[in-house]
């Protein structure tokens, strides 16, 4: 992994937490066992539930090490404290408007937490991008692909804290 900042909100990293202790607590010592168990039955080249558990257990592994290294490097930003709330940043929604007067609404998250069809792009895609650090009334060019477009920039809303 590089060295910048991997931004994430609070609401980003406590789901990024709760599938670390799922996989950690729960999920692993269960596969474990069954692994034990399997073992135990004897001729381990055609035990299903030995071969499958290994390999998920590799799985698990390593989502465990990558989560863990995620949340170690992750810096939390509260959108809630943004004191400058009249300009796009990170953790705000913002409506924007095209040139056919259509509303689209995103909210500038971390990569990590990134779900476009949610309406939560990355803070560092194309549209983020754009938009970050626009006023009310900005006007904004996004290179997607499938050319240039022009939006508006409609309304800015940070959660309350």
């Amino acid at each position: 992994m590089s060295d910048k900042p991997i931004y994430i909100t609070p609401a980003g990293y406590r789901r990024m937490r709760e599938e670390y202790e799922a996989l950690f607590a729960v999920e692993r010592p269960k596969l474990v066992e069954t692994i034990s168990w399997a073992a135990g039955n004897g001729d381990r080249s055609e035990n299903g539930d030995y071969i499958y558990g290994r390999k998920r257990l590799r799985e698990i592994d390593r989502r465990i090490g990558w989560l863990s290294k995620r949340m170690a490097k992750a810096t939390v930003v509260d959108p809630a404290r943004q004191p400058d709330r009249s300009r796009a940043f990170f953790g705000a929604t913002v409506t924007l408007a095209d040139e056919n007067d259509e509303e689209r609404i995103v909210t500038l998250v971390g990569e990590d937490e990134a779900d476009a069809h949610a309406g939560r792009v990355s803070w560092n895609s194309p549209i983020a991008r754009a938009v970050r650090g626009a006023a009310v009334g900005d006007v904004r060019t996004v290179r997607l692909p499938a050319g240039e477009k022009e939006f508006e920039v409609v309304a800015i809303d940070y959660p309350e804290g």
